[in-house]
């Protein structure tokens, strides 16, 4: 089954089945125990009677003809009642005994009272009351055991009557228990289908990401599919971005490439100059396509987390061999524990492009640390060179902008960084640092 509904739907049908299922036995159990205990306070009732219409006459025990209970007199009416002694054989019968055998025999003890359901000889079934006593009819007291019964045939009648009750009351209980569940189901279902609905317009263009505020189970969901939105069009952006730097820098040798095309220029000018270029543009494609692999990793917050500390001692071995010159004392601050929510490919260039520029930068000390808090990351890489002004501060974020254009490199070290920020759904801050240069922090989920 391939539908939820269909599973949720199932599973509850099966689960109110049982339900109801036990619930008619227990209240087909409760209703026969009521219905016995009342039949059984019935017969002791007309026991009791029996008892106080009995007269004792010269040592022998004498009912009337016509007693209070009129079923007594009508043969075969439902309702039984003899007299026994003390060896269990009747002295007296009620006229409704007449042509029939009942079950009234077995003497008890003075005292002692019994109910019980007893078959007959004709094959029915009866409810049987007996109770003992010591009748004074003389000088020496007697024992008797009066008897009632009553045929068990108007209490299966009402037994099936209260079946008959008990199954249409339930079965349109669960009817409506079920339609019950079915709307709380399909409101409980709303926002999955917002879900699928926000994803199709994704799909044909209408929308970028997923808006709804949704409840808390789907809330992980809407947010990793937004995460892994933001970086494939980030990626993406990163891969255009590649291809227009590569572009742009394929330009210049074009250009000399064009220029030594010229006949003026003699052939081993032409050679050196023609195979100078073609290495240069090996050399930047070799460039935009490691770039571009780094960035094609897997999406943030569905790929392994990289951890921070030992990324970060990483870059500072290579940093220390490259800059063995300045002596710069690299000081790490940052927990074991911590992890990027992201490729290592982009922890790489973040924590690298950062560190370099601190150590390039750099007099003698370069501080790298990071603290996690609340799903948030915050690298901090700071220096105690010349530091960044506030008014190079934007600037230095565009791509291909350099604080220092006497100085070498590309001027993208900064803006790579902040898109690898800003794909994570961070930012990158620059700001003033304690050891006197500048303070770069990069803030992220976690």
């Amino acid at each position: 089954m391939r539908s939820l509904r269909t599973r949720v739907v199932l599973a509850a049908a099966a689960v109110l089945a049982v339900f109801v299922l036990l619930t008619s036995l227990a209240l087909e159990r409760a209703f026969r125990d009521a219905a016995e205990s009342a039949r059984e306070e019935r017969l002791l009732s007309q026991l009791f009677l029996l008892m106080a219409a009995a007269e004792a006459e010269d040592g022998v025990l004498i009912l009337p003809k016509n007693l209070t209970e009129p079923r007594f007199g009508l043969p075969q009416s439902g309702l039984y009642a003899a007299v026994l002694d003390e060896v269990g054989q009747p002295v007296w019968r009620s006229a409704s005994t007449m042509g029939i055998e009942v079950p009234l025999t077995g003497a008890v003890q003075p005292g002692r009272r019994v109910f019980e359901r007893r078959a007959g000889t004709d094959g029915n079934d009866y409810f049987v009351a007996r109770f003992g006593v010591t009748w004074a009819t003389g000088t020496v007291p007697t024992t008797y055991t009066f008897a009632v019964a009553e045929d068990l045939a108007p209490y299966r009648k009402e037994l099936a009557r209260f079946r008959t009750a008990l199954a249409g009351w339930l079965a349109a209980m669960s009817f409506l228990m079920l339609g019950a569940l079915l709307l709380a189901m399909r409101w409980g279902l709303l926002p999955l289908r917002r879900v699928a609905h926000e994803v199709a317009a994704i799909e044909l263009g209408r929308q970028e990401r997923i808006k709804g505020d949704y409840p808390t189970e789907l809330r992980s969901l809407s947010d990793n599919l937004n995460a892994l939105l933001a970086h494939e069009r980030s990626r993406q952006k990163r891969l255009d971005n590649a291809l227009g730097d590569l572009a742009h820098s394929l330009k210049t040798p074009l250009s000399v490439m064009r220029g030594a095309l010229n006949p003026d220029i003699g052939e081993p000018e032409r050679v050196a100059t023609l195979q100078e270029q073609i290495a240069r543009m090996d050399q930047l494609v070799a460039y935009q396509l490691q770039r571009a692999r780094s960035r094609a990793g897997a999406a943030a917050g569905l790929s392994p987390r990289a951890p921070v500390a030992h990324t970060a001692e990483r870059l500072g071995a290579s940093l220390a061999k490259v800059y063995r010159d300045k002596s710069i004392d690299l000081e790490l601050d940052i927990d074991p524990s911590l992890t990027f929510a992201g490729t290592e490919g982009d922890l790489l260039e973040l924590l690298g492009n950062l560190m370099d520029n601190a150590c390039k930068w750099a007099r003698g000390r370069v501080r790298v640390s990071a603290a996690g808090a609340r799903r948030r990351l915050v690298i901090s890489v700071e220096d105690d060179g010349p530091g960044i002004s506030a008014e190079q501060t934007a600037r230095v974020l565009e791509r291909g902008v350099r604080a220092d254009e006497s100085a070498p490199g590309h001027g993208i070290g900064l803006a790579v960084v902040r898109e690898i920020c800003e794909a994570h759904g961070g930012t990158l801050e620059i700001g003033r640092s304690p050891l006197g240069g500048a303070a770069v922090s990069a803030r992220m989920a976690g």
